[in-house]
């Protein structure tokens, strides 16, 4: 296992020189690693994002293109032939279509390609042709960004930490009740395995749904081609030090291990490691619809989130990483449309309370961090109303359930995000000072002029902190 890391490690350092000096001397390349937790929209990001650099007519706060220096922009292959492409044209067609709708979410690790042909500034400019800039974009789950946690555990320390956090989880009932039945130090039996991993893989699944989001490991939520797989037939037990090599819970330890070795450690290496700029999605707004234990929740995903970009957590980061850092972070809460504009500023102020830890260890690391509140696609038009004596400023669209056109007042968001911050930290179950709730909208109906992406909400500006000033 050290030879093999050792060869990887190596190999990374020739490619890492090669691919410096050609993005120096020759075609520089941003790898943008899209990332965000379930239904937090990655998917729609990554297809707007792409659709508005194509045609930029709704991209003004994108310099070089306000500036006019972006000649052409064009999809190409990905280098990495062995990664899936982010399928953009169906999912543009999903999002466009006469009767559009949400495409399928992330389930795995794709790329896609954007280049950009480029004019020079400065006082040699207009001597100068343009110049390629690629963008190679990397969407990957959230999910499989937090098991970086579990590469500092042991089977015993992650059983035992899951375990005690579950225990009173009314998701976790089935499982819990399953596990006190089992003898772990008694020899394996396959059937026995399987039924605890499918039990506990069902337990995450309804966790995930309620709001939780330490639903670790990341691959049984989202399994792929290791479906099935023993290293993906594994389940918390407790502790049994003196189970004999054969038994049941040696067995889970070992295939915990694997997990490591097998699942995320090539996560890491081959992918994430090379991201040199990062946007993670968030969806505030489900969060504080569900309450402020699920806004605690997300708060703590968050940090743990942060701590993949920090170098040095543990030695095989350290390593791996070998001193390379992402250079700029965005924490953008997601779904700004189903909120009046005037909501805006205060969501924004939320997701940067929300991501306050982990923005100040990012700089401390020396990244730069953003917050913001975005639509990568809106599907709302505003609309002010007037009930009871009150005005409300409200949002119009197609309902996802039903299909029917409806004006909707989600509440008030707090101007002073520790409102919602104090009541979440404190374990509140509901809020106290107002009553937020969410509908799910449909995308709308479009009609693209030339030139023109799909509409959105602070979609350039995300855009502008992310690659601008590569550009």
């Amino acid at each position: 296992m050290v030879l093999t890391d050792l060869a990887h490690e190596v190999t990374r350092r020739v490619e890492a020189v090669g691919d410096g000096l050609n993005e120096a001397l020759f075609e520089p390349v941003i790898r943008l690693g899209v990332t965000g937790l379930a239904r937090s929209g990655k998917t729609v990001f990554i297809t707007s994002l792409v659709a508005s650099l194509l045609d930029r007519g709704r991209m003004p706060q994108l310099k070089a293109v306000a500036d006019g220096r972006i000649v052409a922009a064009y999809l190409q292959p990905q280098p990495d032939v062995t990664v899936p492409r982010f399928d953009y044209e169906n999912h543009y067609a999903a999002l466009t279509g006469p009767t559009p709708h949400w495409p399928e979410s992330t389930r795995a690790v794709s790329e896609l390609r954007l280049s950009f042909k480029v004019q020079p500034t400065g006082l040699l400019s207009g001597f100068q042709s343009p110049r390629t800039v690629h963008v190679d974009i990397v969407d990957y789950p959230g999910e499989w960004l937090l098991d970086l946690g579990l590469l500092d555990l042991s089977y015993s320390e992650w059983s035992s930490r899951v375990l005690t956090r579950i225990e009173n989880r009314t998701e976790a009932a089935d499982y819990l009740a399953q596990i006190r039945e089992i003898d772990a130090s008694q020899p394996l039996q396959e059937p026995v395995a399987q039924a605890l991993a499918a039990a506990f893989t069902q337990y995450l699944n309804a966790a995930r749904d309620a709001g939780f989001y330490d639903c670790t490991p990341g691959r049984f939520l989202l399994p792929g081609d290791l479906a099935g797989s023993p290293v993906l037939t594994f389940a918390p037990l407790a502790d049994s030090p003196k189970a004999p090599r054969r038994a049941l819970w040696r067995e889970m330890e070992r295939r915990f291990e694997a997990y490591k070795a097998k699942v995320i450690k090539p996560f890491f290496r081959d992918h994430f490691a090379r991201i040199d700029r990062q946007v993670v999605l968030v969806d505030a707004l489900g969060a504080i619809n569900r309450g402020p234990l699920a806004v605690e929740e997300m708060r703590g995903a968050m940090a743990e989130i942060l701590d993949s970009f920090r170098p040095g957590r543990n030695a095989f980061l350290s390593r791996l990483l070998m001193g390379k850092r992402v250079e700029r972070i965005l924490f953008a809460a997601t779904k700004a449309d189903h909120l009046h504009h005037r909501q805006h500023g205060r969501l924004t102020a939320i997701m940067g309370a929300l991501t306050r830890e982990a923005q100040d260890r990012a700089r401390f690391a020396g990244a730069k961090v953003d917050a913001m509140s975005i639509a990568a696609l809106r599907a709302t038009v505003e609309e002010t109303l007037h009930h009871d004596g009150r005005t409300l400023d409200c949002v119009r669209g197609t309902l996802l359930d039903g299909g029917k056109q409806a004006a909707f007042y989600p509440g008030e968001l707090p101007e002073d995000p520790s409102k919602l911050l104090s009541a979440a930290r404190q374990g509140k179950a509901e809020w106290l000072n107002g009553d937020y709730e969410i509908m799910s909208f449909a995308p709308a109906a479009l009609s693209l002029k030339p030139g023109f992406g799909p509409p959105h909400i602070r979609l350039d500006q995300a855009a502008q902190f992310l690659i601008g000033d590569r550009l």
